[in-house]
Parts: structure tokens; C-alpha cells; sequence
């Protein structure tokens, strides 16, 4: 039987999100939503449960609003990378859910690094 192009994307979803588990080792979470008009991305605590930050294609401050290409994502991985540093992070890792590591997943994650953020 033909899987639905969501089923799929739940099933890589977990796929990924299991493994990243296995090697967490403690380490904060940098997880990607990607949507057909925004992107968003956010740092997460999961052994506590909290989300120390975030930061979305939505946010006037960065000047991408009602954009989602390539050069947004990138001004949304910079601005995560910079707000991962006020709250002391260095190191996390990558979650990109179900979305491909390709295109806007890819320009945000390689900002992030760019910005100083390790994983």
C-alpha cells in the first residue's frame, strides 16, 4: 500500500529524532519547522522542558517577514546563533525533524555554524 507524503515525513520525523536521542548525551536540542511561508528554529532544553531561544522568519527585527527563501533562512540561522551565545550555549544538536537537509535547512544550519555554534 502507497504511503501518504505525510506519513512519510512522520516516519523520517521519528527516524531522525530517535537517533538524535541515542547520542543527545545531554545536549540542547536546535530544532527546525519549516513551513511553505516561514521558518523558524528554536533551542531546546528537553531534560528540563524549556525553550532557551528561538527565532523565526516571522520577527520584524530581521527584516525577512513574508519571505521564506534561502537568504531568510540564513538570517534566521545567524540570529539563533547569536541568541545561543547570550544564553551560553556552545554546543547542541541538529534536529531537522522530518524536512531534508537541503535548500532553506541547510543555509540556517550552515549560518548557525558560521555564527559560532557547534554540532
Amino acid at each position: 500500500m502507497a504511503n501518504s507524503k505525510r506519513d512519510l515525513f512522520l516516519k523520517r520525523r521519528l527516524r531522525v529524532r530517535n537517533k538524535l536521542r541515542k547520542m543527545a548525551d545531554g545536549r540542547l536540542r536546535l530544532s527546525v519547522h519549516r513551513s511553505n511561508k516561514n521558518i523558524s528554529v528554536q533551542l531546546i532544553d528537553d531534560v528540563k522542558g524549556v525553550t532557551l531561544a528561538s527565532a523565526s522568519s516571522l520577527e520584524a527585527a530581521l527584516g525577512v517577514v513574508g519571505k521564506n527563501n534561502v537568504e531568510a533562512a540564513a538570517k534566521v540561522g545567524a540570529a539563533i546563533a547569536e541568541r545561543a551565545k547570550q544564553a551560553g550555549v556552545e554546543t547542541c544538536y541538529f534536529d531537522r525533524g522530518g524536512f531534508l537537509f537541503h535548500g532553506k535547512v541547510k543555509a540556517l544550519a550552515e549560518a548557525a555554524r558560521e555564527g559560532g555554534l557547534k554540532f
